[in-house]
């Protein structure tokens, strides 16, 4: 006996309805376990930061899209410089997207820090860093970092900090200055989304980093060191070119202008 047409179009319908609860369900679950696990480790004082030797910060573009400045930017450069002359780090690891010869976010960072009076011996810049996991992974198997503080904005921490225990980091966070802006909520939505995704990468499809290379260790320099030790016209010992011609800020908005 065959059953009515409704009657098949409402089993469908429930057994729809039943799948999309399910998934949402697990979405949720997913977001609580990611933020339960770094429950306690972020904090959002510069000053109260715990001190760690190395401290990475997560690329951002300058502009937004409507060519302003990125004020998720500002917060970055505002925190990590904090943090160096506070003595809560040695030494930055500047992590972001160079995937263009026009658009070249770690160059962009460290022009910036450099203007806040931040050492070129005390930063490293890093080509590579074109996701939140490309990051932590090159830091760690590049740069053999072991614990660091991460630098960014407090919905963005998280994430960065499941991926780095996952990795074997020892890391902590420090959540970069935050003002009310248009479309924040996107921003937390979209993170929302991409912590589901990265149970996917560490534990589903094994994701691996774009480029690692060989070992190349941070050369941490003393505190106290002058910056007029560096011989003039040299690069620095962290690897930062010593020119303003080297690369030009990206003066567009770009894909990558919000943590990857």
């Amino acid at each position: 006996m065959r059953l009515p047409l409704w009657k098949v179009f409402k089993a469908i319908l429930m057994t729809l309805g039943a799948l999309a609860l399910l998934a949402g369900v697990m979405f949720m679950l997913a977001n609580f376990y990611v933020l339960g696990r770094t429950l306690g480790r972020i904090e959002d004082d510069p000053q109260k930061c715990v001190s760690e030797p190395v401290g990475i910060v997560f690329g951002t573009s300058h502009w937004t899209r409507s060519g302003g400045r990125n004020p998720h930017f500002e917060g970055r450069m505002d925190a990590a410089s904090r943090l160096i002359h506070l003595g809560r780090v040695n030494h930055l690891l500047i992590s972001g997207d160079n995937s263009t010869r026009y658009y070249n976010e770690p160059v962009t960072m460290w022009r910036d820090l450099r203007g806040r009076d931040v050492r070129d011996e005390d930063m490293t810049l890093d080509y590579a860093g074109f996701s939140t996991f490309d990051t932590l992974a090159r830091a760690k198997d590049v740069f053999g970092v072991e614990r660091a503080l991460l630098i960014t904005q407090d919905w963005h921490l998280p994430r960065a900090l499941f991926i780095g225990e996952a990795m074997g980091l020892e890391v902590r966070g420090c959540a970069a200055p935050e003002r009310v802006v248009s479309g924040l909520w996107r921003l937390r939505l979209r993170e929302w989304v991409a912590r589901v995704a990265t149970l996917g990468d560490l534990y589903v499809w094994g994701r691996e980093p774009h480029f690692l290379g060989p070992l190349e260790p941070l050369d941490i320099m003393p505190r106290e060191r002058d910056r007029l030790l560096l011989p003039p016209g040299m690069f620095s010992a962290s690897g930062a070119p010593s020119g303003d011609d080297t690369a030009r800020e990206s003066t567009t908005g770009s894909p990558s202008s919000t943590p990857r």
